[in-house]
């Protein structure tokens, strides 16, 4: 009866090789899918977001479309650049980011936080940033409709 291993022969060799290369190609992801996931879950409180946006050391990114933001408002200090457009304007040369969006680009070790009206959408950005490298990037889960309830509700007690 022939062994399995005999059965290969010297080809045994390259298979190994090949299972070893995958086994490290999974261990690789998977370090890739830790950073991912754990920047994923920096999700940034409204107080935070407050904080954040007055010591001016973030880039709030609002990825609602325009006309929301004319209809509804935004969050003083956001830029707008809508979902679809995130990847493409993260990948962007400066001067060209600059001239779209009025806006420095931003560097891949430059804090973000994206934001739309309920957090589905900046979570959606977030991602892309994350898997373009931008692994200092956040999300406010809450979006405008949270923002808005505590500025209003803020605003009515005089605070």
């Amino acid at each position: 009866m022939v062994q399995p291993l005999q059965l290969f022969g010297s080809a045994r060799r390259p298979i190994l090789a090949s299972a070893e290369a995958a086994f490290w190609g999974l261990k690789s992801i998977k370090g890739s899918c830790h950073n991912f996931c754990t920047a994923i879950f920096k999700d940034v409180t409204y107080k935070e977001l407050k904080n954040l946006l007055s010591s001016k050391k973030i880039m709030l990114i609002d990825v609602r479309e325009p006309w929301e933001i004319v209809e509804y408002g935004k969050i003083p200090g956001s830029v707008n650049i809508p979902l679809g457009e995130v990847g493409k304007a993260l990948q962007m040369n400066p001067k060209d980011f600059k001239e779209k969006y009025n806006e420095v680009k931003p560097s891949k070790s430059d804090s973000l936080v994206f934001s739309c009206l309920a957090g589905v959408r900046s979570k959606k950005a977030l991602d892309t940033a994350v898997s373009l490298g931008f692994n200092s990037a956040q999300h406010y889960a809450g979006g405008w409709k949270e923002w808005a309830t505590y500025e209003f509700s803020e605003k009515k007690h005089g605070n």
